[in-house]
């Protein structure tokens, strides 16, 4: 008989840990998310003077919001640029990667551009979506998730290429069938009743397209036809071996990106992410300082004095308050008297290695092989390939030739010479779509671990007792940013850390 725990069990077989959650949630087994409290930042109780150190998403809230509150700001960025992470390329761009510098050479085009560091908007990403709705940031849909794209796996035998959808429904049929045939076993701790029961066994049969006698034999409505369909009788395409399947590990990860956060359709700013910060700068006119590289910080009673270079001249200014989202693993390295532990637990913050390559396509191939957006994946080093939610039918397009996503990949990347970086990811791409290499014109890429004023990006290592720690101001020295979260990598978490340390500054000006 079949047990809540089960129930759950066959959940996540069936449809990942999204569904796990979602059923977890229902059945009253997980807690529902918290959410942030509201900003609450009211006008400081006489004048107050504040730097922000760092023109990224967190550093340009803050600005914004203090701005707006009545503060005194002013905003140190040490590039020449703002943004942070969130980094379109464009043509003409110059890549400031540390050894590997490159010049951006796609045609200049408003559609071809390369969002090298943050890419898709979520839709529960509620505040940063704010922000887009209150300066008029217009957005469209990015496809996150496409059945009509390939997955490519070497591991597999005979190395695997088959459309998500043939994949899809393959994986969920064999998987259903081997159900069908242990229910009857199946222990019951808390019985269903036999109407629940009933209603399972259709939604197993439904779910993975099987025959009246529980056996799955292929799927056309799901998998598509071999040939005909339309005058002619259908064929069915030849159903894919299950040993094949489990082989290529596509069902790890990958066959469940659509779902939760990553939904299969998420948002995207028209034009390139980049769109975000420059609305934020342009409520911050004459307050961003660019080429600003803070070379110490020193933390009074009531004050904070910080010192930095630019134009060849150095600066100091004593301010009532400093938000500094300087990388951790940076600030490690400056001259500050920041508290040992807190400079200690910075020092050992791993530095993330992601990293991207795109290609200027001569024309939009994917689309004649019905691929509209969305991600083809394969286990090779370059992990996918991305293709633009905008400009269909155009001439020619942007496609991300590969997202580094795991350490040992991003290793052999990162060493590589941008020419290096470009004959491997076509070569590569080549396993997924056969006359890859024909198509395209230019390329260029960005290793996080490498760009300066960065060396890396924030690591998802989820350290709550250091996240605790660096959450802690140091008398009016707060950090910012998505590296004090328990969630980076996003936007909006960037925008919910500015948030927070602007509700417990309020509380302190309250006091």
């Amino acid at each position: 008989m079949l047990t809540r725990r089960r129930l759950l069990e066959l959940a996540a077989a069936a449809g990942g840990s999204a569904a796990l959650v979602k059923l977890a949630g229902a059945m009253q087994a997980l807690p529902d998310s918290a959410s942030a409290p509201a900003l609450r930042l009211g006008a400081p109780r006489g004048p107050r003077k504040v730097l922000v150190l760092g023109a990224g998403i967190a550093g340009l809230v803050c600005a914004y919001e203090l701005q707006r509150a009545g503060y005194q700001v002013r905003l140190l960025e040490a590039s020449q640029r703002i943004g942070g992470r969130v980094l379109t390329l464009r043509h003409g761009d110059v890549v400031d990667e540390i050894g590997n510098r490159q010049v951006c050479r796609f045609d200049k085009d408003p559609n071809l551009y390369f969002n090298a560091g943050a890419s898709r908007i979520p839709v529960s990403h509620r505040r940063l979506l704010d922000y887009c709705r209150q300066f008029g940031v217009a957005l469209e849909t990015h496809v996150n998730y496409n059945p009509s794209a390939w997955a490519q796996y070497n591991a597999a035998q005979g190395s695997l290429r088959l459309r998500q959808r043939e994949y899809n429904a393959d994986a969920r049929g064999f998987m259903t069938e081997l159900l069908t045939r242990s229910l009857p076993q199946a222990t019951l701790d808390t019985p269903l009743d036999a109407a629940d029961r009933s209603r399972l066994a259709d939604f197993i049969t439904q779910f993975g397209d099987l025959g009246s006698d529980g056996r799955y034999r292929g799927s056309p409505a799901r998998a598509g036809y071999a040939s005909g369909g339309l005058f002619d009788a259908g064929v069915a395409k030849p159903v894919t071996p299950a040993s094949a399947l489990l082989r290529s590990g596509h069902w790890q990860t990958n066959m469940h990106f659509g779902e939760g956060e990553a939904q299969s359709s998420v948002l995207q700013p028209v034009g390139g992410m980049d769109r975000i910060p420059l609305a934020f700068a342009h409520q911050l006119k004459g307050r961003i300082d660019f080429g600003a590289q803070v070379v110490s910080i020193h933390c009074n009673e009531r004050t904070v004095d910080v010192r930095w270079t630019q134009n060849g001249k150095t600066h100091q200014e004593r301010v009532d308050y400093c938000l500094n989202s300087i990388p951790a693993h940076l600030l490690a390295g400056l001259d500050t008297n920041l508290p040992q532990p807190l400079v200690a637990r910075l020092a050992t913050r791993p530095r993330g290695k992601l990293a991207k390559i795109a290609f200027q396509m001569r024309e939009r191939f994917w689309e004649q092989e019905g691929i509209y957006g969305g991600i083809s994946w394969t286990d090779q080093d370059i992990g996918q390939i991305q293709y633009p939610s905008h400009g269909f039918h155009s001439r020619k397009g942007i496609v991300v030739g590969g997202y580094y996503l795991q350490q040992d990949a991003a290793d052999r990347f990162h060493v590589m010479s941008a020419a290096e970086r470009i004959s491997a990811a076509t070569t590569q791409g080549t396993a997924v779509h056969p006359d890859y290499a024909s198509h395209i014109e230019n390329g260029v890429s960005v290793a996080w671990y490498r760009m300066n004023h960065q060396l890396g990006c924030t690591a998802r290592d989820v350290d709550h007792d250091t996240l605790a720690v660096l959450r802690e101001p140091v008398g009016r020295h707060y950090l910012i940013g998505d590296q004090i979260t328990a969630h980076p990598g996003w936007q909006e978490s960037a925008v919910l850390a500015a948030h927070d340390v602007l509700n417990r500054l309020q509380l302190r000006e309250a006091l």
